[in-house]
């Protein structure tokens, strides 16, 4: 208590600043369950009943329900290989100490000197070249690749305090670099990967752009971020239903993030320490 006072300001601010999340996230959501009457003429104001009926006209109007099973689709096999490449990647720059490794990291770090949208026109030719234009197929291969300079460099950091004696002593059990990766340097960089996955979902999941270019407005394969738009088209200016909307395309961000924050925190709080 000696130094509640000096606390004070502090207190204040972070406050201020939960009160600044808090009011743009509950007209949100108080939006979702209200007609373009209510939205305008009591914005601030409790929905007079909170019936389903805007999300299912977002539901079956924009068809979301397929749109988030082809989003999952993406999501779910671009993260799987974003592991795949991203794990024996890190594992072997983390364990290599020559200039040869180092020089290979710093490409890996140059990936993000690369605007978003400067490698568009190259992306649309190399999916027409290959024959995946409008296909999911080439948004699986082509997301990997966007998030491969993040994910090594976050887990080659991790890696990278796992101790050599650890991987001695699993090479005197006679284990293999596939088994020294599964079983020691896997497990000990578990608030990496998730850190990894939870990023790299964030990403994928609210991609837009190249999702639109790519894959098309074909209802049969578009993502929940290109469908989403289309309720603005369809339903006019029904403010009530394009939140609605929205509220649904976040229900499984806020879900996989609700299980990997703890992970996430564990990596937020060993790299200060580490620092």
């Amino acid at each position: 208590m000696k130094f509640g006072k000096r606390w004070i300001p502090a207190h204040l601010l972070v406050w201020s600043y939960a009160v600044l999340l808090l009011v743009p996230l509950y007209y949100f959501l108080a939006s979702a369950f209200k007609s373009n009457e209510e939205i305008f003429a009591h914005p601030f104001a409790l929905p007079d009943s909170f019936g389903l009926g805007n999300f299912s006209t977002a539901f079956t109007s924009a068809d979301l329900g397929l749109a988030v099973v082809n989003s999952a689709l993406v999501t779910s096999v671009a993260l799987v290989l974003t592991l795949a490449l991203a794990l024996p990647a890190a594992f072997a720059l983390a364990r290599s100490t020559g200039r040869l490794a180092s020089a290979m990291e710093k490409v890996f770090s140059l990936g993000f000197l690369i605007p978003t949208f400067a490698a568009l026109f190259p992306t649309f030719l190399l999916a027409a070249a290959s024959g995946l234009f409008h296909t999911r197929t080439f948004m699986v291969l082509f997301l990997p690749a966007t998030a491969m300079p993040l994910s090594v460099v976050i887990l080659v950091q991790f890696m990278r305090t796992v101790p050599k004696e650890m991987e001695e002593a699993a090479r005197m059990d006679g284990a293999s670099t596939y088994a020294v990766l599964r079983h020691v340097y896997a497990p000990m960089c578990l608030p990496g990967i998730a850190t990894v996955l939870l990023l790299n979902f964030l990403t994928f999941w609210n991609e837009y752009l190249y999702s639109l270019v790519i894959i098309g407005p074909d209802p049969a394969q578009r993502t929940v971020q290109v469908a989403l738009p289309t309720l603005k088209a369809i339903t006019g200016t029904d403010y009530g239903v394009l939140t609605a909307g929205t509220v649904l395309t976040l229900v499984p961000v806020w879900i996989v993030y609700t299980v990997l924050q703890r992970r996430m925190q564990q990596a937020l709080v060993s790299g200060a320490v580490k620092m």
